[in-house]
């Protein structure tokens, strides 16, 4: 808001002339329930995806999708029993939790701060953590974010979503899906069919059978999906750290899948910028 007050920039980019007057901060803070309800988020993500299809950046053929997890804004120690009693008082802020010989579930045990955070780990020998889970459907010619999602972080979050985001690409021509092995299931297999996608997933034969056959594999097109679908992760290694999304500011999935959803499109105008300083002469 400070910026706002000097800087020319930021003055144009919110709409504001040189001579009028700036918000108060408490602004922002009061409609922030309008803000949600109204899915602003969403509406700016749409308007940056229409400028980057006018200037031909997208492809309309060829995608990815992928997941990751967003840490929630809640300790560990928040995590207890949904039938529990409130600790008692004289713990401090920060109080002694053992947890050990405690077996905690998300059907048994929410957190206090943040109860639709899930406890969650990445895989096997990580630590649990209390999270949420972020999608994308990227479009791979140049590595635009064309579908952002926040969901709950659970086993099949990452498939779920990415059916969502496919079935909603505009048009019904035939499309490929690049992903890893997360997706190298005969569910997910099926449903991409079913939505005249051909999914271009990473093989997963660690002691079971792959979903995918040599009928995908043996095509050209496939040895470029598995190539380019990791571009994936410039994106979100851009939202962890330039957006700091690491670890969520916000508590709920609304709140979060807001921020979220605003941070991907402040990708999508970076990636914007430099493809478009990249081909001026």
């Amino acid at each position: 808001m400070e910026q706002l007050d000097y800087n020319l920039l930021f003055r144009w980019f919110v709409g504001l002339s040189m001579d009028d007057k700036v918000w108060d901060h408490s602004v922002f803070s009061k409609n922030q329930e309008r803000f949600l309800d109204s899915d602003l988020a969403a509406a700016f993500f749409a308007r940056i995806l229409e400028q980057a299809k006018i200037a031909r950046l997208l492809s309309d053929e060829h995608f990815t999708v992928d997941g990751t997890l967003i840490e929630a804004w809640a300790s560990l120690k928040s995590f207890r029993p949904k039938d529990a009693p409130p600790p008692e008082g004289g713990g401090g802020r920060n109080p002694e939790v053992d947890f050990h010989g405690e077996k905690r579930l998300n059907q048994t045990h929410a957190s206090t701060t943040d109860p639709e955070a899930r406890l969650f780990r990445k895989g096997k020998g990580k630590e649990a953590k209390l999270c949420f889970m972020g999608h994308v459907l990227m479009e791979n010619r140049h590595g635009l974010v064309i579908s952002p999602r926040l969901t709950a972080a659970t086993g099949t979050a990452e498939r779920e979503a990415a059916e969502a985001m496919v079935e909603g690409v505009p048009g019904r021509h035939r499309i490929t899906v690049g992903g890893d092995k997360a997706y190298d299931t005969r569910g997910f297999v099926q449903a991409m069919r079913g939505l005249k996608a051909v999914p271009h997933v990473a093989q997963n034969c660690n002691g079971r059978k792959s979903a995918i056959d040599g009928r995908t594999t043996r095509h050209p097109g496939y040895a470029v999906s598995q190539r380019l679908r990791k571009r994936v992760e410039e994106i979100f290694g851009w939202m962890k750290t330039v957006g700091n999304l690491r670890k969520t500011r916000h508590r709920g999935e609304d709140r979060v899948g807001f921020v979220f959803t605003l941070t991907a499109s402040a990708y999508n105008l970076v990636r914007m910028r430099t493809l478009t300083l990249a081909v001026s002469p």
